[in-house]
């Protein structure tokens, strides 16, 4: 399976101004082969003619949406990609004359658009046969019917033609959350994943992680084959996290749902560091928008307690709590009820005094 470049938009190029994070999205080149070599054992698939024409391409390269109208049910309105026909469409080309049969057959196999041909219910038409291997165009069959053969192939297509782009740095699983952690080169990302490992934590990808969008705002993060179970450190080498650390200290894949990106301290960016927080920062990987942490990288700073609670504030945003919030709001009724007869303790502070009786 090859993959073809994509431009990104503009809104994507200006996101990543800040950072080298994501490469150019890409999606994956699909053909006939690639499809019939990964579902002919689910599907039962049998090639039946047109073996000439199985490099052709599920998707052109020129497609702007990849993945629309790729398979479905006989349809010479908006041809599909991939047009399967079943025992509807078996009993709708009996009932035509024979100048009529061929004549729709020819236009089903002489269409630009159309790429393969499965016939479901384990039926074939010694037209369509014929059809097939003039036109050199793939002809298969399956004896499952056909609304289960489109379920399949709109499953298998949907997530073999997903965008994807390939990303440096470290992706690991921190507190059950796809946790990627960026930055320069040399700055100690391998070394960090290193100590999370110690903590209990998993790695999946070093150095090369791909993305892929598997839903409108879901990224799934991978890692390549060749790179599985290995960490690079610097004055180590490559490491076998698997036989070092176990079975449990690696995963293949993971919702991305946190970035992390280590920066190098400097006296003169200290003063222009937001304290608070008040804004939360984005990344844009695949037209998706992730959240961003900057962690600092500098002499007694233990950057794994720092991921861990990055991780733990994200968990905690995504259950709607938000400390900054809860702090100005009790600051702003401790400013508003002072005086002598508003003495009384914020309720923020009184719930803490229970918790801690609790406790």
């Amino acid at each position: 399976m090859r993959r073809k470049p994509r431009k990104q938009s503009t809104g994507a190029s200006t996101a990543l101004k800040s950072g080298p994070v994501a490469d150019s999205q890409t999606t994956p080149v699909v053909t006939v082969d690639d499809l019939f070599e990964a579902e002919s054992a689910p599907l039962n698939l049998k090639w039946v003619a047109g073996e000439a024409g199985k490099t052709r391409l599920l998707e052109p390269t020129t497609a702007k949406f990849p993945g629309m109208a790729l398979v479905g049910h006989l349809n010479f309105v908006h041809p599909n990609r991939v047009q399967v026909i079943g025992e509807a469409e078996l009993d709708y080309l009996r009932k035509l004359t024979e100048a009529e049969q061929a004549e729709v057959v020819h236009k089903l196999f002489s269409c630009d658009k159309t790429s393969l041909v499965i016939v479901a219910n384990g039926k074939k038409s010694a037209s369509l046969i014929a059809a097939a291997a003039e036109a050199s165009l793939a002809l298969l069959s399956s004896p499952l019917p056909s609304p289960l053969v489109i379920d399949h192939l709109q499953y298998y297509l949907t997530r073999a033609l997903a965008p994807r782009s390939t990303v440096h740095g470290v992706y690991m699983e921190v507190m059950g959350m796809g946790v990627l952690i960026t930055g320069e080169s040399g700055i100690g990302k391998s070394e960090l994943a290193l100590e999370l490992l110690s903590r209990n934590h998993r790695l999946i990808a070093d150095d090369a992680v791909e993305f892929v969008r598997v839903g409108p705002d879901v990224i799934v993060g991978q890692c390549p084959t060749l790179l599985s179970d290995f960490l690079e450190v610097r004055g180590l080498g490559i490491l076998d996290v698997r036989l070092m650390f176990g079975e449990t200290a690696v995963r293949h894949k993971k919702k991305l749902h946190l970035i992390v990106r280590l920066e190098a301290m400097h006296r003169r960016k200290q003063s222009k560091i937001d304290r608070l927080q008040s804004k939360q920062k984005t990344r844009r990987i695949l037209d998706v928008e992730i959240p961003e942490v900057a962690l600092f990288v500098g002499p007694g700073r233990n950057l794994a307690v720092l991921v861990e609670t990055a991780t733990r504030a994200y968990i905690l945003h995504m259950w709607g709590f938000d400390p900054l919030e809860e702090f100005i709001k009790r600051h702003t009724d401790h400013m508003n009820n002072r005086g002598p007869r508003h003495s009384a303790a914020p309720a923020g502070d009184a719930l803490r005094k229970v918790r801690h009786k609790v406790d």
